[in-house]
């Protein structure tokens, strides 16, 4: 009898303890099934109950067998059939490994009780008891673990998080017991994170780690619409080498591992993902970087420095527990070691510095001795409505002449720009403006009607540069940023032409008023008439120069007191960091200071800005063709316009939540500049309210 009980104790069952499970299959019980037989009457009841209560290990220490027996199995290599994903799990292997260490020392308990049994002349139950006690606070504990598991099917990091809430118990033993099961655990998820922050190797065949490759991103952004600057950016750069950082990879949350903060998770996605890129250079990249070899280094992640992380990784592996400060310790060292060689990839051996400025010079307009040409030499082109097909060709005459004009050859970094022009369609309107040939639409529904204003301001408008980036910048000019600095050298350039048209509006009614005075001294009769087209139009050219006070200003706080001033700072950045998470971080920062700060991103500002520009415009077309009264009518309804929205702008400008805040901190300038004299405060007091009636300027007389 107690041979057969020693039996059962290891999950063989017999004639004294059957098994009442009614189909024999190797699934896990959900409720022990191991009985003492019915017939057996020689025992007492309180022996029984002894009994009973003793076999309960057996059948824990057989379920617990057969989990321990299905995880490892690995028979399917032999045969070449390999199970399915879903019911594979390294995790679950390893776990595995750490119950067959608790088994087999049940397994020699069970063993050296039973040589005690066979030495004592009269064995008794108690032995039997005293021997298995500490398991009986052991295995059935292990076995609702493995019962749940088993269940849910549990692995990867929720598997860790399952282990490491049941680490937080009162017994000793048991949590001794578990924590090497958790410790099995983290030799694999040390092992992934070896393969991916040394090797930038992604080892995950069952989807169990927290670091994913990402799926199906190529499909759904091919599908995603895209405005033109987006397009463009696109163009700039290839995507197929970019796949892997922007989005390759992600986090997943749910085999995140609750222990694990956030931040040290990204960390751990950084680290491999620069890994990587250290790793595998583009080849037109290691071609060029082999001449400089000698004073560039060997390496871009040198062996030594893999073999530091690595070295970490090892220590963290050989700790018998899981310390969390220690972990977040070398996963920081780590990463900044990988920031570090990144940084030095991009910034030193790539120019970053030298493209940023590239990119200021052409983006943000600080060659304004080349735009200023390209304007003067299209600006009859620009007259015109942009042609469908040829609109992008005929900007490239103008181009060419203000690269011939001003760009030197030593400019290595202007071949990288290319001028683009979008298709025209309902983005983009086309221009309602032909000087030659006056086709002005009646002035009420030209100014008086808000939608009008709020359209495009010009069908050329839309031109935008593009910038070629090789490898590895496309790292830090990403299609979004790309299209960021677009969409700022769109609103420049409008500012600039604006300016520019304002000039040369003067400077061509300058000219036609000395020829008119001139031609006065020649025919004498039509002096009156000349001396009253002068006096008329007078307060035009008082009205051209508020609008010129206006676009000169906002040009100069935006080129001086934002462009450079948010320039020097990320200059700074650059100079003090070693880090390239940090360096992109802080060049966000910039990019983002510069649309706030100019307004791109307050509707009302931008709105009324276009529409200033836009009426700046018309009425520089309309002062260089006052040939008709209509003519006069319009100027007229310009300058109400004006006078509003120049108005509105100030106000919201100078309110406290633009004016007193840290979102734009030269403002204050801008608004001292612009009111110097008072005159603006005293003109916007009632100007949305109050429309006053504007003099009206007598018709020419033929």
């Amino acid at each position: 009898m107690l041979h057969e009980l020693l039996l059962s104790l290891l999950g063989y069952t017999g004639d004294l303890v059957i098994d009442d499970r009614q189909r024999p299959d190797h699934s896990i019980s959900d409720q022990c099934t191991f009985k003492l037989a019915s017939d057996i009457s020689f025992i007492q009841s309180s022996e029984r109950d002894i009994i009973e209560k003793t076999i309960k290990l057996g059948f824990y220490y057989r379920e617990l067998d057969r989990f321990a027996t299905k995880s490892r199995n690995l028979s399917w290599i032999k045969f070449g059939n390999e199970p399915s994903v879903k019911n594979q799990s390294v995790y679950r292997r390893a776990i595995a490994n750490g119950l067959v260490e608790v088994l087999s020392v049940y397994r020699s308990a069970v063993l050296h009780m039973e040589q005690k049994l066979l030495s004592d002349p009269l064995p008794i139950l108690t032995t039997v008891t005293q021997s298995l006690n500490k398991f009986f606070v052991l295995l059935p504990p292990l076995y609702e673990l493995i019962l749940e598991i088993d269940r849910d099917g549990i692995s990867g990091g929720k598997l860790l998080n399952l282990l490491h809430k049941r680490c937080h118990c009162g017994v000793p033993e048991l949590q001794t017991c578990i924590q090497r099961l958790l410790w099995h655990g983290h030799q694999v998820m040390y092992n992934q994170l070896a393969s991916w922050m040394v090797y930038g190797i992604l080892h995950d065949q069952y989807g169990e780690f927290f670091i994913r490759e990402q799926e199906g991103n190529s499909e759904r952004e091919a599908s995603s619409p895209t405005n033109m600057a987006e397009r463009l950016a696109r163009m700039s750069v290839d995507d197929g080498s970019l796949s892997d950082w922007h989005l390759g990879f992600h986090i997943c949350l749910d085999m995140l591992p609750e222990y694990i903060p956030l931040h040290i998770a990204e960390s751990i996605l950084f680290a491999g993902k620069a890994v990587r890129v250290l790793r595998n250079p583009s080849s037109a990249f290691r071609s060029v970087d082999a001449r400089h070899k000698k004073l560039m280094g060997d390496e871009l992640l040198p062996q030594s420095e893999s073999d530091k992380i690595e070295s970490m990784l090892i220590n963290l592996k050989e700790s018998s527990e899981f310390h969390k400060r220690s972990f977040e310790g070398a996963v920081d060292s780590i990463r900044a070691i990988a920031a570090s060689h990144l940084w030095q990839l991009v910034v030193v051996r790539a120019d970053l510095n030298g493209h940023l400025r590239a990119i200021k010079d052409y983006f943000l307009l600080a060659k304004g001795d080349f735009f200023q040409t390209f304007l003067e030499e299209s600006r009859q082109l620009m007259r015109l409505p942009p042609r469908q097909s040829t609109a992008e060709a005929d900007l490239m005459v103008p181009f060419r002449l203000a690269v011939t004009k001003t760009i030197s050859d030593e400019d290595k970094y202007f071949s990288r720009v290319t001028l683009r022009m979008p298709a025209i369609g309902t983005n983009i309107k086309s221009s309602k403006v032909n000087v030659s040939k006056s086709k002005f639409v009646d002035g009420d529904s030209n100014l008086s009607s808000d939608t009008s204003l709020e359209m495009s301001l010009d069908g050329w408008d839309g031109i935008a540069l593009e910038y070629s980036v090789d490898w590895p910048l496309q790292l830090f000019f990403t299609h979004e940023v790309l299209s960021r600095y677009c969409r700022i050298f769109q609103y420049l350039l409008r500012l600039k032409r604006t300016q520019m048209e304002l000039e040369k509006s003067w400077e061509s009614v300058m000219q036609q008023d000395h020829s008119k005075f001139s031609k006065r001294h020649i025919e004498r009769a039509n002096g009156s008439t000349s001396q009253q087209r002068r006096q008329c139009f007078r307060p035009m050219w008082r009205v051209r120069e508020h609008m010129a006070f206006l676009i000169r200003n906002l040009q100069f706080y935006i080129q001086v007191d934002v462009i450079e001033s948010q320039w020097n700072v990320l200059q700074t950045h650059i100079e003090e960091s070693r880090d390239f998470a940090e360096l992109v971080e802080f060049h966000q920062e910039y990019l983002s200071a510069l649309i706030s700060q100019s307004f791109l991103d307050i509707g009302s500002v931008s709105r009324i800005l276009d529409g200033i520009m836009k009426l700046c415009l018309q009425f520089c077309w309309k002062m260089e063709n006052q040939e008709t009264d209509a003519s006069t009518y319009d100027l007229e309804r310009i300058t109400e316009e004006f006078n509003k929205k120049s108005n509105s702008l100030y106000t919201i400008l100078r309110s406290s939540r633009l004016a007193g805040s840290q979102r734009a901190p030269f403002l204050r300038r801008f608004l001292l500049r612009l009111n110097f004299n008072s005159y603006f405060e005293q003109t916007a007091q009632g100007v949305m309210n109050v429309i006053r009636p504007t003099p009206a300027i007598p018709p020419l007389q033929r």
